[in-house]
C-alpha cells in the first residue's frame, strides 16, 4: 500500500480552487440540473448540505433508479457479495461519456459496471486485485450461444473416471455431486494449463463457479447460505445438523444449462452484437487498484466504482470455495480489510493518486460508498478529504433513497440503515 505524501494534501486544497473548462463546467451544470429536477419515480429531489459543514458540496436526494429485480440485461445474474445494482453505473455512464470511451472500475468485483459500459457501447477497464473477477466477468463480454454451451457439455465426460475427492466438501455435496464436481474441476484446471482452454470452457467455468453453493435446487449444494458466498465447513456442518438435513443428489450438467440458458435467453440480437464488439476493446487487470501499470495514463472518461467499505464484507473468507475450484489458494490473495478509518482514508488517498493517473483531464469518478457502522458514519466525509490529498475535486454528492427488496430485507436490515440500501455516490473531478 502505497505511504500518501503529507504534501498531497496541499496541493489538493490548492487545486480545489481551480476553475473546469467551459466544456465541463456546462456538463456538470447539465447534471445538476436534471438531478434537482428529477422525477421519474413520482418523488421530488431534495437539496441537503453535506454532512461536514466545512465542505461546500451539494447533496442531491431522490430515487434516481428503480429498486425492482431483473430490471437490467439478465447476463448479469451473477451473484457477488455487495455488488451494486446495474442502474447505478448506467445512470453516469449514460450522462458522463459518449460511445466509445473508456469506463474504468478498479474494484470491479463481478462486473457490474463493465458489462453495462459494454451494453452501452463504451469500453469497458477493470482491475481487482481478486482473481475471480476474470474468471466472472470475461466470459459475459463474448456471451456464447445456447447451442454451443450445450454441445461442448455434452461432450464432457463426468461418469466412471476416478478422481480424488475433497472429502471435507461432504458436508456441501451428495458424494456423485461432489465426483461430477471435481471431474468437472480437473478438466477445466488441465484446460487451462495445456493453453486449450477456449470461450465456451470459459462460459462453463464461470457458471459452474456461480452454482457451487446456495439455497435452492438450482445450485450444486445443499442449502447453505446465500450463493454469493460460502460459509465454512465447520458451520455448514452445524446447518446441516440444525436443519436435520444431508446433501441431496444435484446433477451439474442439467444446472449448468439451466443456468446458461436464464443468462441468455434474454439477451437480444443487438445487445450480443455491441456486448462483443465492447468486450473487444476491452482491458481486465488482476491487481492492487493503487498500482496499475498496465493502464495507460490519461485514458479514462468516468471511473464507476464501490470500494472495500469498513468493517462489512470479508471477500477473501466468502471466496474460498469458488478460490479451490478454480485452482486458487484464498489466503495468498491479498484482498483489503480496512477496519479503521485512518486505514481506510489512506488506501483509498492511494487509490485517487493512481485513479487520476488514468483519468483523461477533467474526467470523472462516480465513487460509491454507503453508511457503516448502524449509520453513524458517512463514508462520503472520508472520501472527500482523501481525494482532495490526490488532486481531485468534489463536485457532488447522489443519494438514491429507495425502498428495500426482499434481498435486503432477508438479512434483517431496515431501511436507511447499515449501508446496504442507500447508495452514496460522490461525483469527483480530475484537475490538471
Amino acid at each position: 500500500m502505497r505511504k500518501t505524501d503529507p504534501r498531497q494534501l496541499e496541493l489538493g486544497m490548492a487545486l480545489r480552487n481551480r476553475a473546469p473548462d467551459q466544456e465541463s463546467s456546462a456538463k456538470l451544470a447539465s447534471f445538476e440540473e436534471e438531478l434537482r429536477s428529477f422525477q421519474d419515480f413520482g418523488k421530488e429531489t431534495v437539496v441537503a448540505e453535506f454532512p461536514d459543514p466545512a465542505v461546500e458540496v451539494p447533496v442531491y436526494v431522490n430515487e434516481f433508479w428503480t429498486a425492482k429485480q431483473r430490471a437490467a440485461c439478465s447476463l448479469h445474474e451473477i451473484s457477488y457479495r455487495a455488488c451494486f445494482k446495474p442502474q447505478l453505473p448506467r445512470f453516469f455512464i449514460e450522462r458522463l461519456t459518449g460511445p466509445g470511451e473508456v469506463v474504468y472500475d478498479p474494484f470491479m468485483g463481478r462486473g457490474t459496471t463493465l458489462l453495462e459500459a459494454a451494453l452501452l457501447g463504451r469500453s469497458p477497464a477493470g482491475c481487482d486485485i481478486n482473481p475471480l473477477s476474470r474468471i466472472l466477468l470475461a466470459p459475459r463480454l463474448a456471451p456464447p450461444e445456447i447451442a454451443e454451451v450445450e454441445a461442448r457439455l455434452e461432450s464432457l465426460s463426468l461418469d466412471g473416471k476416478p478422481v480424488e475427492l475433497p472429502t471435507e466438501l461432504l458436508v456441501f455435496y451428495h458424494p456423485e455431486t461432489l465426483r461430477e464436481l471435481s471431474l468437472l474441476r480437473e478438466y477445466l484446471l488441465e484446460r487451462e494449463a495445456s493453453g486449450e482452454l477456449d470461450a465456451i470452457d470459459a462460459w462453463i467455468r464461470m457458471v459452474a463457479t456461480n452454482r457451487l453453493t446456495g439455497h435452492s435446487a438450482g445450485f450444486f449444494s445443499v442449502y447453505t447460505l446465500p450463493p454469493n458466498q460460502a460459509t465454512s465447513v465447520e458451520s455448514q456442518r452445524k446447518i446441516n445438523e440444525k436443519r436435520n438435513q444431508v446433501p441431496p443428489r444435484r446433477e451439474i450438467i442439467p444446472i449448468l444449462l439451466k443456468k446458461t440458458r436464464t443468462l441468455l435467453n434474454r439477451v437480444s440480437a443487438e445487445q450480443r452484437k455491441v456486448i462483443r464488439e465492447s468486450g473487444k476493446r476491452s482491458r481486465l487487470v488482476t491487481a492492487c487498484a493503487d498500482d496499475t501499470p498496465g493502464l495507460a495514463a490519461n485514458s479514462v472518461s468516468l471511473v464507476v466504482t464501490s470500494p472495500p467499505f469498513l468493517d462489512v464484507v470479508d471477500y477473501q473468507r466468502d471466496n474460498w470455495l469458488r478460490c479451490w475450484f478454480n485452482g486458487f489458494d484464498a489466503s495468498a490473495i491479498s484482498i483489503w480489510q480496512l477496519n479503521r478509518e485512518d486505514r481506510w482514508s489512506n488506501a483509498m488517498t492511494g487509490v485517487f493518486q493512481e485513479l487520476r493517473r488514468v483519468l483523461k483531464p477533467e474526467g470523472r469518478i462516480a465513487f460509491e460508498v454507503g453508511e457503516v457502522r448502524g449509520g453513524a458514519l458517512l463514508m462520503e466525509t472520508l472520501v472527500v478529504p482523501a481525494a482532495a490529498k490526490a488532486g481531485l475535486q468534489a463536485e457532488l454528492v447522489l443519494v438514491n433513497d429507495q425502498e428495500f427488496t426482499k434481498t435486503a430485507n432477508c438479512w434483517g436490515i431496515d431501511n436507511r440503515k447499515k449501508g446496504t440500501n442507500t447508495n452514496r455516490i460522490i461525483l469527483l473531478r480530475k484537475i490538471d
